[in-house]
């Protein structure tokens, strides 16, 4: 569902994809669907906002097509990304069920060379698409490697200034990404429902 800037390269490496595993596939540009949006929204153009939108208009056409076939939602979503929030809400996080959850990011790199992914698509800087020039590890604030050595060492409970320690990095970086997991921890949770007090 590509938009306006969406590489075109990746839409071209996603067909290929497809069509070397035999997936039946169907291209929607999503462009007339966000531009309409954004006229009745009347609001000021805000990269985040309009990136999540795109994420949430995606999200709206998979579940129908699922609904409609009897399907369920695959998420794309990895435990790196999951761990930090790196998703939309009820955009690109909402699926079914998530194959590579439990695998940090670069671990999807390696499950990738095992399973013969093309390099061009591994070696490609990974990017939601959703502005343009987006990356994820200039949005995140830090390469996947550096990113994943630190989240493995926070699930085992070592405390920030040992992480800092350990990788020779500053607790700085250590705190920006434990605060990315605090901050997105909203992201996990069904709404808050009030108590009644009578």
């Amino acid at each position: 569902m590509p938009s306006a800037t969406t590489p075109a390269e990746d839409s071209i490496h996603g067909i290929d994809i497809a069509q070397k595993l035999g997936i039946d596939y169907k291209e929607i540009p999503i462009d007339s669907i966000l531009n309409e949006f954004l006229s009745v929204s009347q609001l000021e153009d805000n990269d985040l906002a309009i990136g999540n939108l795109k994420a949430r208009i995606r999200m709206s056409l998979i579940y129908y097509y699922a609904n409609q076939k009897n399907y369920l939602v695959t998420g794309t979503g990895n435990k790196s990304e999951i761990l930090i929030g790196y998703f939309t809400k009820h955009g690109d996080g909402a699926c079914d069920f998530e194959p590579i959850g439990d695998l940090y990011k670069t671990e999807v790199f390696e499950l990738s060379r095992l399973l013969d992914v093309p390099t061009e698509i591994i070696d490609k800087p990974p990017r939601a698409g959703l502005w343009d020039n987006q990356t994820d590890e200039a949005e995140i604030g830090m390469n996947y490697d550096l990113l994943d050595q630190i989240l493995y060492l926070y699930c085992e409970d070592v405390k920030n200034t040992e992480i800092a320690d350990r990788l020779d990095i500053s607790v700085d970086d250590v705190n920006m990404i434990i605060t990315k997991i605090v901050r997105s921890e909203h992201k996990f949770k069904v709404p808050e429902i009030p108590k009644k007090i009578f």
